[in-house]
């Protein structure tokens, strides 16, 4: 089967959004293929978190298409929609857990909401996950028991207790040490090839960017500057990327009749 005739996880295209009268995304085109990493890096402001938010179906672009896995989300009505989601698990930058639930509880809170299955069968399945994770034997501990690395893990067992087509995972690295920070990208490697999953990740850590990715798309100023390998990404004459990989801080133009308007309220009803 050629390359041309996969049918991509996620297809976006002429992705325009706004905050007010912000354009925070400007025709953001977006696709990943079965079983690839695909790295989203940019900096500060540069639109990578509300890209995420728009693959979630959290937001509702003023223009353009979201498919994913060959379905348009803005074009589903609420039935399909919950369905859909078991298709998709999310991991999110902070584990979001509920801190009254154990681990075990927490991971085993999809099954009980979307399926009708018994308890043995939730806690078999529940603990298969968590052994996936390297947390077997943790379920019955609670979220404050954890170390930060400990809730990320946690956070991505129950992303992946429906074995899902795809996965989101934000900032997977944010706030934790090297070693273990190096472990969740093992962790994100072995999920890929075990459950034959394809995995977007938001991250601006560039280490765990170029070890874990098959491609990464650069966002910056809401638009895409480039998608590539870590090769073409390291390799790219663009000012703005470069800047972004060597940690350089940009000189910033300044429009002073924009900088006045801001400052006076100007236009503002």
């Amino acid at each position: 089967m050629s390359e041309q005739s996969i049918e991509p996880v996620i297809d976006v295209r002429n992705l325009v959004t706004y905050y007010g009268p912000r354009k925070i995304l400007d025709d953001v085109d977006f696709v990943v293929n079965p079983g690839e990493i695909r790295v989203i890096m940019g900096g500060s402001g540069s639109g990578k978190s509300t890209l995420m938010r728009h693959l979630l179906g959290l937001h509702i672009p003023r223009s353009g298409v979201i498919k994913l896995l060959g379905r348009d989300i803005a074009k589903m009505d609420p039935r399909e929609g919950m369905a859909f989601r078991r298709e998709i698990g999310v991991s999110f930058q902070g584990g979001a857990l509920f801190t009254s639930m154990s681990v075990g509880e927490n991971v085993a809170l999809p099954l009980r909401e979307h399926f009708k299955l018994d308890e043995n069968t939730i806690r078999i399945m529940t603990r298969l996950k968590l052994e996936v994770v390297n947390l077997g034997g943790f379920q019955d501990l609670m979220p404050s028991q954890l170390s930060g690395g400990m809730i990320k893990r946690a956070a991505l067992a129950r992303a992946i207790v429906m074995d899902p087509k795809l996965l989101f995972f934000d900032e997977p690295s944010a706030g934790l040490d090297p070693v273990v920070s190096a472990e969740l990208d093992e962790l994100i490697l072995k999920l890929r090839d075990a459950m034959r999953m394809s995995i977007v990740v938001v991250t601006h850590e560039l280490d765990s960017a170029f070890k874990i990715a098959d491609k990464i798309t650069v966002l910056d100023q809401g638009s895409v500057l480039m998608t590539g390998t870590v090769a073409e990404v390291k390799a790219s004459p663009n000012q703005r990327i470069q800047d972004l990989l060597n940690r350089r801080p940009r000189d910033q133009e300044v429009d002073v009749d924009e900088y006045l308007r801001r400052l006076t309220g100007a236009g503002e009803a």
